[in-house]
């Protein structure tokens, strides 16, 4: 027997072997789909009984392992079921004698056969048969579960006479010597009449009705005549049959122990038949289970039932069993079943150390020289089984050897596809997800070597499939996750790779859907580069908004109560959400500035480098920038236009770095510091520019606050002389201008002289309001000066040193106050625009107004 059934489990003894097979050309299709059907009737109960037969289906069983039957009668094809299209009379004769080709390849084992025959109908599809069934087509085949379920009844009949005849003691007669095949040339020339023979024979026997009780349902017999065929077996060391007869022992137990099953299908076997197993189904009822998964009251079971082995017990004879089978090359085969069906017992048992020798030794039986695809699906059902114990990593391993034997270099086509398959499967034994956020919540688990190995497989698997942008995704999950354990020539090397690849195909945000329904999430370069901190900008003073309040009124100053909190939010969430106590305006250039820093050997280039936000329509204009290598921190400025009002938020931003598109979310980035990401964006307002006729002075006489905009100009006048001086207004904005107000302030620094010398008319300039944008408006003021030099000596030298500082014209919309009044000394409000002071010789530096910019 060359070929292992990994599938096998210790509850397989007790089934009868039934294939199924199609003759001439059966669509796929309609045969699996009939396939389905009868499999699904896998247990009978045996009429006027209260015994269960089970049956093991197959669609393909190699013929050399039917030689072994006698070994174990539940590898031995007991029944075969034909499926075969046959549309017209004249067909049927050949197809009927292909039934009969096909009986022959088991015909040495076989119990009973069918055949069903889908299409013909006429005289031949009405003739009664047992073994024939006619359907019309595979839709109209409704008895095909009953036609089953007699054709098992018919294979019990059989069983039934062929246990009564091999277990009744005919003295006298000569028990024949069941063999393995490879046995028959050893035993030619024996003495047949020797004590030795006799009691070889007599054990082997012994070990076969062992076998027939079990699939006849009769669990107590067999446990009575597999202890005496390990009696007689071992007196003779008959070693080979001693471990076949131990192992019936094992399963036989194992099936009183664990009526549910050890092949990980729980609860899909009934109760077993007879007394003794209709009551260890009713007290293996759930929750009554402990921790190595069988009764408490295990005592007293094996009291009812002496010969049934304790669930110790079991494996320690399984052990011997393996030992054993060892002594012989040509079982590695059941050698390796046998393993497996222990590690499937110990896996319920919970006893996974155990279980992991077994596998170890599983994994060093040598068999014939396997093929490609049977070492995969060793390697595969390894893995499988290392899952059921808990030994994720080594399931993991097996996994992965069984992924690179799909393209083994021996395979002429390689199966690429497959491989990927496997390898996506291994990912959770080495602690991966292709998910990048399961990277951001700490410390890193798993082994980061063997992690970037499997990642890299995965990159070229993808690329080997003909899927680029599969390629860019898993390289760029590599370069993300695992950037802090590679080396330089690593990140060198990994960012070549993957600049080559996305000049074929961009990487993207959006998710890549595998044939199997899985999704591979986007994977963002929140470190390439990487932000420290993000901080919204006011806007330039020349642009910021001022509250609209009359100039000419009373100076009111409103106060608000001051509440002390203790409490501090602690939460990067609201952190981010809190509100900015600066305005930004629609229309307006907006910036916001990030502190960066390339963690790269080399200079790092980000192309496409903008702002993503949420709230308000707001059009970013992206920037690209280069980073020096490993650069420290960096200051970045991202820039944008609202283009609505209301609250926006800044969420992040977005880059385009070796080809891959990212949207890097600030809810997303570890550590990152922020004034507040919520700003308040208001209705676009009007933008004035002021020139004068008078030249600018080439100093500064008082220093002007922050919220208003000012400039200097000065003029020299004799006492009594008057001088105009024009102010043109000019509107630069998208918004009408409506409203304009102008007042005056003269300031002495020395507070020697002060008067009135500034009169103005404003009819004519507010008759061109509402300015519309690209207009300009004009107006004048008169500076008149006259002073009194009566008794002031040394007055002349102090006007020289000190000055009258005009605080300048400061002008106003409905929106906001441009030019805030400073603080006064004495304030002069001509009421009609034309009075005017009486003073000597002055020099004055009047003050311009400026508009928000």
């Amino acid at each position: 027997m060359s070929v292992p059934d990994y599938m096998q489990c210790a509850e397989d003894h007790q089934t009868l072997l039934v294939v199924v097979q199609p003759i001439g050309i059966v669509p796929e299709e309609s045969f699996f789909r009939i396939y389905k059907r009868i499999s699904a009737v896998s247990q009978v109960n045996v009429r006027d009984s209260q015994r269960v037969l089970y049956i093991r289906y197959r669609h393909h069983y190699p013929p050399e392992n039917n030689e072994w039957g006698d070994f174990q009668t539940h590898r031995k094809v007991v029944g075969l079921i034909t499926i075969t299209d046959c549309s017209s009379a004249k067909d049927w004769p050949q197809t009927f004698e292909k039934f009969h080709l096909q009986k022959e390849m088991y015909g040495s084992t076989l119990y009973d056969s069918r055949l069903f025959v889908f299409g013909l109908q006429g005289e031949i599809a009405e003739q009664p048969r047992t073994d024939v069934a006619f359907y019309p087509s595979y839709d109209e085949c409704e008895t095909v579960e009953k036609r089953i379920e007699d054709f098992i009844e018919s294979l019990f009949i059989v069983l039934e006479s062929k246990r009564l005849d091999r277990a009744t003691d005919k003295s006298g007669d000569k028990i024949p010597l069941l063999c393995v095949p490879f046995e028959k040339k050893d035993f030619v020339g024996l003495d047949t009449d020797s004590r030795h023979y006799k009691k070889r024979c007599q054990g082997r026997m012994r070990k076969h009705v062992g076998d027939l009780c079990l699939q006849a349902g009769m669990l107590q017999d067999s446990l009575v005549h597999y202890h005496m065929a390990v009696e007689l077996l071992r007196s003779v060391n008959d070693f080979l049959w001693l471990g076949a007869a131990l192992e019936g022992l094992c399963s036989a137990s194992v099936i009183y122990h664990y009526p549910g099953g050890t092949g990980g299908k729980a609860g899909t076997r009934r109760a077993q038949g007879g007394s003794l197993s209709a009551e260890a189904g009713n007290r293996h009822r759930p929750g009554a289970l402990t921790s190595n998964g069988i009764n408490a009251d295990t005592s007293a079971e094996i009291g009812r039932a002496k010969n049934c082995l304790s669930p110790e017990d079991i494996i320690d004879k399984y052990k011997e069993a393996i030992s054993y089978y060892s002594k012989y090359k040509n079982a590695g085969v059941i050698e390796l079943e046998a393993c497996v069906k222990a590690v499937r017992v110990l896996a319920i048992q919970k006893r996974s150390m155990e279980a992991s020798e077994f596998l170890q030794n599983a994994v060093y039986i040598n068999l014939r020289q396997l093929s490609e695809e049977e070492k995969i699906q060793r390697y595969s059902i390894l893995s499988e089984l290392y899952e059921c114990i808990g030994f994720h990593r080594k399931s993991a391993f097996f996994k992965r050897v069984a992924a690179m034997q799909c393209v083994a270099p021996s395979i002429p086509e390689p199966g690429w596809r497959a491989c990927y398959k496997l390898l996506l499967e291994t990912l959770p034994g080495y602690s991966l997800s292709l998910d990048p956020k399961d990277f951001s919540k700490g410390t890193h688990r798993g082994w980061a070597a063997v992690q970037m190995r499997l990642l890299h497989e995965l990159v070229y698997a993808s690329r080997r499939m003909g899927n680029p942008a599969l390629s860019v995704r898993h390289l760029s999950f590599l370069l993300q996750t695992m950037l802090d354990f590679l080396s330089d020539q690593e990140k060198k090397d990994v960012t070549q790779s993957l600049e080559s690849y996305t000049a074929k195909c961009p990487g993207t945000m959006e998710y890549i859907t595998l044939p199997d329904g899985l999704k591979l999430p986007p994977v963002p370069f929140t470190k390439l580069p990487i932000v420290r901190s993000v901080k919204l900008l006011n806007l330039p003073t020349s642009l910021r908004p001022h509250k609209v309040k009359s100039l000419l009124g009373q100076n009111m100053s409103t106060k608000s109560p001051f509440i002390y909190s203790p409490i501090i939010a602690h939460s990067r969430s609201e952190e981010r959400n809190k509100k900015i106590d600066f305005q930004w305006v629609q229309g307006d250039v907006c910036e916001v500035q990030l502190m960066v820093y390339n963690p790269m050997p080399f200079e790092l280039r980000v192309e496409n480098m903008g702002l993503l936000t949420a709230g308000v329509e707001f059009e970013s204009l992206p920037a690209a920038l280069s980073l020096p290598a490993e650069s420290g921190l960096y200051p970045v400025t991202l820039v944008g236009v609202p283009q609505t009002t209301g609250q926006i938020t800044i969420n992040g931003y977005h880059t385009s770095v070796f080809g891959v598109f990212s949207d890097c979310l600030l809810d997303n980035l570890p550590g990152v510091k922020t004034n507040g990401c919520t700003v308040e964006v208001i209705p676009a307002l009007p933008r004035l520019q002021i020139s004068t006729s008078l030249p600018r002075s080439a100093h500064t006489l008082q220093p002007s606050s922050g919220d208003e905009i000012s400039t200097n100009v000065s003029v020299q006048l004799y006492n009594g002389e008057t001088q105009q001086l024009i102010i043109k207004l000019e509107n630069i904005g998208t918004e009408p201008l409506e409203k304009l107000e102008v007042t005056a302030k003269t300031v002495n620094t020395k507070e020697k002289l002060y008067g009135d010398f500034l009169s103005w008319n404003l009819e004519d300039t507010l008759s061109q309001f509402p300015l519309r944008p690209g207009k300009i408006a004009t107006f004048t003021v008169n500076i008149k000066v006259k002073l009194d030099f009566s008794c002031q000596e040394n007055l002349l030298q102090d006007l020289n040193d000190d000055g009258i500082s005009v605080s300048g014209l400061p002008l106003s919309s409905p929106f906001r106050q441009v030019v805030k009044p400073r603080v006064e000394t004495k304030p002069i409000n001509p009421p009609e625009g034309s009075k005017a002071g009486d003073f000597s010789h002055v020099k004055r530096k009047p003050q311009r107004g400026c508009h928000h910019l």
